[in-house]
């Protein structure tokens, strides 16, 4: 973990989806550890109360971001690097669901979820990769349990399976590099994904606790998955 004493060496931690649920409680762990952040979303206004929360512009910078422009992305990045000159830590959070049922939402509420919850991870690894890789840092995604098992009509789970091989592909292309990869999949969380917030689920701190427990683990060691459930949860 970094010590925040070191206090212009501390490493940043780039968070995408960070507005609100598990972005949001990923970043107030990551600065409670001693990390500096890059808090990105497209609601800006909300990052920017993140920002004064965590410490001002020293600690945290808003950055707003639609992760499936690439050229959002790219400024993403370099705003990250122009502020405060290294990138350690990148994780590709941003995401959302849709209904159960092939006929339950519109063909363009379908293709905003495939583009942000697949093509959006994937623009945020070209966009992060080549600073990770000269950190030796870590990568993680935010995968879901409904990326491990099919649900009875959800698209939605289909764009976590993809998540789930985009982790694996991205492990396997860093092999030897020193960066590490993390596939966080997520069981039922509390959080504005749902329009009706579940009873009995994880809250967005229990999965930043394991996104925590991956990063905070000695360089030699690469923590691939984390599957974490609520004891509540059957499937």
């Amino acid at each position: 973990m970094p010590d925040p004493a070191r206090h212009g060496l501390d490493p940043v931690f780039l968070i995408t989806g960070a507005s609100s649920g598990i972005g949001a409680a990923t970043a107030r762990h990551a600065a409670e550890a001693g990390y500096r952040l890059v808090l990105a979303a497209r609601s800006v206004e909300r990052l920017e109360a993140h920002v004064r929360e965590l410490g001002g512009a020293e600690r945290a910078i808003a950055v707003g971001c639609d992760v499936t422009e690439w050229e959002q992305q790219e400024a993403m990045v370099a705003r990250a690097l122009e502020h405060f000159g290294r990138l350690d830590v990148a994780f590709a959070n941003a995401g959302f669901g849709a209904a159960r049922g092939f006929l339950a939402e519109s063909p363009e509420q379908w293709r905003s979820m495939v583009l942000t919850n697949v093509l959006g991870a994937a623009l945020t690894i070209r966009a992060c990769l080549p600073a990770i890789k000269q950190a030796r840092g870590h990568f993680l995604l935010t995968g879901s349990v409904a990326g491990r098992r099919a649900l009875p009509g959800s698209l939605y789970s289909a764009t976590k399976f993809a998540v789930t091989a985009m982790g694996e592909s991205l492990r396997q292309e860093c092999n030897e590099s020193g960066v590490r990869v993390t596939l966080i999949e997520p069981g039922m969380v509390d959080t504005p994904f749902f329009e009706r917030r579940p009873s009995d689920a994880l809250g967005p701190d229990d999965v930043a606790r394991a996104v925590m427990f991956a990063v905070a683990q000695p360089p030699h060691v690469d923590v691939n998955e984390i599957l974490v459930r609520p004891t509540a949860q059957a499937g």
